[in-house]
């Protein structure tokens, strides 16, 4: 166990050093950082004695070694529009991505499991035909067709709910949070559902095929003939085996749910990590969007490494055959 996460940890290292020499080598070419924080009347002097404060006319292998250094510090710079630190920027911004995220992913996970069971168990009934008819809306629509389809309904039409925003949140010093105020809860729902809404239809249609094929196994036709009851074969031994894939593909889609959240951000005005990244590439704000490719890169290394675990936790094979390497 200990030699496959060391051998885990090592890739995960590597994984790391590419993702930032590609992002901070893209970054390079995707605009001048000066021409967007000094104005038109700028002298040339000034640019110049700008561009030598931030270490610009340094060659790239000096600017990306600096970046490394300071990032395994955790400290990435300063943001060229907002002048402050990008650790700071970010971290202001991820209580609301990762509240975000978590309730969307919860959702996903509790509905996607019920209705993929549900499915499953009753694949030629009505009720059944029907999700899997709707769970094509969630796979083909867009999210931010989604989304605004949601504002529509419920906040223009019903005004039932906000339809921007995060409400209010409370400061807990270090971590603000919407979850104890009502308004925050209220202000969750809608972004929480519209990026839930694919990962939801993708999870109970994996649970739907892996239970399918796991009921007619032979193992479950031998828990038939020794009595056991349809409850206990159900979910003693056929969701139970189901739970493997399930378990790999809910860890990286809670990856892409936090790096992907961008779009519903920028759709609910949501305060989050993803909106600052989309602001930082108007106006070609270097080190925060090389920060924030870093912090997603991480976020799915460590869930891959979470997911590796619990994958070799869960399957004896895994165990059986590491021992024997």
């Amino acid at each position: 166990m200990l030699a496959f996460i060391l051998r885990r940890l090592a890739q995960s290292i590597l994984v790391m050093l590419a993702v930032s020499l590609i992002s901070f080598s893209v970054f390079r070419f995707v605009g001048d950082p000066i021409e967007s924080m000094v104005g038109q009347e700028a002298r040339l002097s000034d640019r110049e004695q700008l561009r030598e404060q931030l270490g610009l006319n340094d060659p790239f292998y000096v600017q990306f070694a600096t970046f490394i250094g300071n990032a395994v510090q955790g400290e990435f710079g300063i943001s060229y529009r907002l002048q402050q630190p990008v650790t700071e920027l970010i971290a202001s911004r991820l209580p609301a991505t990762i509240e975000l995220a978590f309730a969307s992913a919860l959702i996903a996970l509790v509905f996607g499991l019920g209705l993929g069971v549900y499915t499953a168990l009753y694949p030629r009934g009505w009720l059944s035909t029907f999700i899997m008819s709707a769970s094509l809306v969630g796979v083909s629509l867009p999210t931010f067709l989604i989304g605004i389809g949601l504002i529509y309904v419920f906040a223009v039409e019903l005004k039932w709910l906000p339809s921007f925003g995060r409400g209010t949140v409370v400061d807990l010093g270090w971590w603000t949070t919407g979850l104890l105020t009502q308004s925050g809860l209220r202000s969750l729902i809608l972004p929480a559902i519209t990026l839930s809404l694919f990962q939801l239809t993708l999870i109970m249609r994996l649970v739907r095929a892996e239970m399918l094929e796991v009921l007619r196994a032979d193992y479950i036709r031998f828990a038939r003939a020794r009595g056991l009851t349809q409850r206990a074969i159900n979910f003693g031994h056929a969701l139970k085996n189901t739970l493997v894939p399930v378990i790999t593909i809910t860890g990286l889609q809670l990856g892409s749910v936090i790096a992907f959240a961008i779009i519903t951000e920028t759709v609910f005005q949501w305060p989050g990590v993803g909106s600052l990244f989309v602001n930082s590439v108007q106006v070609v704000d270097v080190p925060v969007m090389a920060a924030y490719l870093m912090f997603i890169a991480l976020v799915f290394v460590v869930i891959n490494l979470i997911v590796d675990i619990l994958y070799y936790a869960v399957d004896p094979r895994l165990r059986v055959s590491g021992a024997r390497t």
